[in-house]
């Protein structure tokens, strides 16, 4: 159905719009949140969509092979967005919903055993989903609050699923393209590491370089800043967090706040409580009350 819904007589997040929609029974916020925009454009572009196939008078039928290696891309990137709805839903104020995360890597798993779409690319995006399922366990305590990576408990780690990433991150190292995928697998996989050595940084740092010329984000133009104070110290970080001037971003104001709370103190707990302000979820809240009372 997936590759029914995405189809090319509309453009591609118009497509992983309605699949998100019709398929995943996502709500507008969230579909809005997948996509780091707001409500009213969503609304107009699945509006766009659906009267574009109306008017077209498009079959809504299983394509040829030929359409399925066409389409693969774009549910590749609907999997990807439901997982990443699953690892944290903002939306829903939940710090996983492992249902989604399950049937993301589920329909992925599909792909990968399907020898038409066993390419390399899905393979890198099952390794993405198993490396950050492997956390599963460490990333939330008793009362549902979420523990941030640096805080979590690695022999919590699920050490089966760490190694099913590795398996089908070396499955995915064949042929000469590198997708999105495959760099923010190897990112994860460097994360299986809690150990914080300058090897890893460095190597997550050069990953994160390769993944914004690739395809640029906010957010991980914001997670490479962070990588950065690793090997060039926080105030290169500083400046180069700076440049992003992401003001309507409360974990640009968190990762600030970081970045000073040892140089700054005050400034630090002025960025935090910006933060604060912008953050939307209760547990987000909670996280960055937690770093206002630590300092």
């Amino acid at each position: 159905m997936l590759f029914t819904v995405c189809h090319p007589s509309i453009s591609q997040k118009p497509q992983i719009g309605l699949a998100l929609r019709i398929l995943c029974g996502f709500g507008i916020e969230e579909i809005a949140d997948a996509f780091l925009t707001n409500k009213e454009t969503i609304n107009k572009r699945l509006y766009r969509a659906r009267k574009k196939l109306r008017e077209e008078n498009v079959d809504i039928e299983v394509p040829n092979e030929t359409e399925i290696d066409n389409r693969l891309d774009t549910v590749l990137r609907t999997l990807y967005l439901l997982f990443n709805e699953g690892y944290y839903s903002e939306s829903n104020d939940l710090v996983l919903r492992k249902d989604l995360c399950l049937e993301a890597m589920r329909l992925t798993y599909l792909l990968a055993e399907n020898e038409q779409t066993n390419r390399p690319a899905v393979n890198a995006l099952l390794a993405l989903m198993c490396f950050h399922s492997s956390r599963f366990e460490a990333r939330k305590d008793d009362y549902g609050t979420i523990i941030l990576y640096q805080d979590q408990d690695e022999t919590l780690w699920n050490e089966k699923l760490i190694s099913k990433g590795a398996y089908y991150l070396k499955q995915a190292s064949q042929g000469n393209n590198v997708s999105k995928y495959h760099l923010e697998a190897s990112i994860a996989w460097w994360h299986t590491n809690k150990e914080g050595t300058k090897e890893k940084w460095k190597n997550i740092l050069q990953l994160y370089n390769q993944l914004l010329i690739k395809e640029y984000s906010p957010i991980a133009a914001l997670n490479r800043t962070y990588a950065l104070s690793k090997i060039h110290g926080k105030e290169a970080a500083i400046a180069e967090a700076e440049k992003l001037k992401l003001t309507d971003n409360h974990y640009y104001y968190t990762l600030l706040g970081e970045l000073y709370k040892d140089t700054e103190t005050q400034k630090a707990k002025q960025y935090f409580q910006k933060a604060l302000s912008l953050a939307k979820t209760q547990t987000d809240k909670q996280t960055i009350l937690g770093k206002i009372d630590k300092l």
